[in-house]
This record gives structure tokens, C-alpha cells and sequence, in this order.
């Protein structure tokens, strides 16, 4: 259940929807998903999540199908099911494939494993791992 109450697009006071427009826009979409709605409730945490958005999804040393994927990888380590469904849907659109998905989700289940092996040993950093010494 929603903790907030969501701004529905076509009903959000004007800096709301300038944002909605703009994330409309920006997926050549015609619909306002869940997340946004719920962040309108709070003007300015939107606008700042959406800059963010802007700045870091775009494509640059990763592709956006790799950034998608990282995204997918730390929303299933993270268990929040909203942000591995929007987020698996994105990186369908921009061509993973049922192959890719299973590939990534058994790269998480060992990283996510070997991870907390490494923590529980308490295990030392080898000094080549190590790059600025």
C-alpha cells in the first residue's frame, strides 16, 4: 500500500506536471508510472530524482542497456520488486534477452554469496587489488 498520496498526470499543480511532461517526453511515452506519482507527493524530492535520472541513465562509458542491467542487479540485491520490474521492462526495450536476464540474475545470486562469505571470513584485501597505494 502507497504511503503517500500519488499526483495523477493531467491533475498535478503545474511544476509537477512540467516534470511529468518532461519524463513523458523523454520516453516517448503517454503515461506517468507509479513511482512518479508517488514522488510528486514531494515537488522537490522529483525534481531532484529526475535530474538525477537525466544525468546518470544517459548513455556514456556504459551503454543504457548496461546501465539498466547494473540497475536490475542492485534492485533484486536491494528486494525492491517495483524497481526490478520497471527496470527489466526498460532493459527488454532496449534488447536483453530472456538469456541476458537469467545470465545476470546468476551473476547477482554469486556476487551477492561470495559477498557475504568474504565479509563473514573477514577476509584481507590482497595488496594487488589494491590500485592507488
Amino acid at each position: 500500500m502507497v504511503m503517500v498520496k500519488m499526483v495523477e498526470d493531467g491533475n498535478a499543480p503545474p511544476e509537477v506536471q512540467a516534470v511529468f511532461d518532461e519524463i513523458k517526453a523523454a520516453r516517448k511515452s503517454n503515461w506517468i508510472n507509479n513511482f512518479w506519482k508517488a514522488l510528486a507527493a514531494s515537488p522537490q524530492t522529483m525534481k531532484r530524482i529526475w535530474t538525477s535520472v537525466k544525468l546518470v541513465m544517459t548513455p556514456g562509458a556504459l551503454d543504457a542497456l548496461t546501465k539498466e542491467m547494473i540497475y536490475i542487479a542492485v534492485s533484486v540485491t536491494n528486494n525492491c520488486p517495483y524497481c526490478i520490474h520497471s527496470h527489466t521492462a526498460a532493459a527488454r526495450a532496449k534488447g536483453m534477452t530472456d538469456e541476458m536476464y537469467h545470465e545476470l540474475l546468476a551473476v547477482v545470486g554469486l556476487a551477492n554469496e561470495t559477498n557475504r562469505l568474504a565479509n563473514g571470513y573477514q577476509i584481507p584485501i590482497d595488496e594487488e587489488f589494491i590500485p592507488f597505494k
